[in-house]
């Protein structure tokens, strides 16, 4: 499997392929649009992701090779696209990798400049989202 970092330098690699940011805007929405829908018993409250403008539902599993496996759906494509690849980073990684990651491909591919400041919001509240299922999971390890 490939690690946090190598997965990044791939997406990079994508989006350098594009100059133009209406290119860049589609292969998010491309990426969205591939992406499996969630399951309808997820899309619940507690799954909607606080600070985000549109409605992102994510949710969690810890597998029992002790790697977290992240599903979510968006009603705006655009979002949907950057949760794509935010679990593209980070599925099937262990809490540890996920709250050890320096997820610099944000920035890099230039998301966080073209972002509107409530995009930008919800991408971070994804975020946090998802590294505290990280802390949630790691605690919940601890115990076992």
């Amino acid at each position: 499997m490939m690690s946090i970092e190598e997965i990044q330098q791939e997406i990079v690699e994508e989006f350098s392929d594009y100059d133009d940011w209406m290119d860049k805007y589609q292969l998010l929405i491309d990426l969205g649009s591939e992406q499996q829908p969630l399951k309808e018993e997820y899309k619940v409250e507690s799954n909607l992701i606080e600070g985000c403008q549109s409605r992102v539902w994510l949710h969690a599993e810890l597998t029992v090779e002790g790697n977290i496996v992240f599903e979510a759906e968006s009603d705006a494509l655009i979002v949907k696209g950057i949760v794509t690849l935010l679990i593209r980073v980070l599925s099937g990684h262990t809490p540890d990798e996920i709250l050890g990651a320096d997820l610099h491909f944000i920035e890099e591919i230039g998301l966080k400049d073209h972002l509107s400041p409530t995009r930008s919001n919800g991408l971070l509240a994804m975020l946090k989202q998802m590294k505290l299922y990280a802390v949630a999971f790691k605690a919940k390890n601890a115990e076992i």
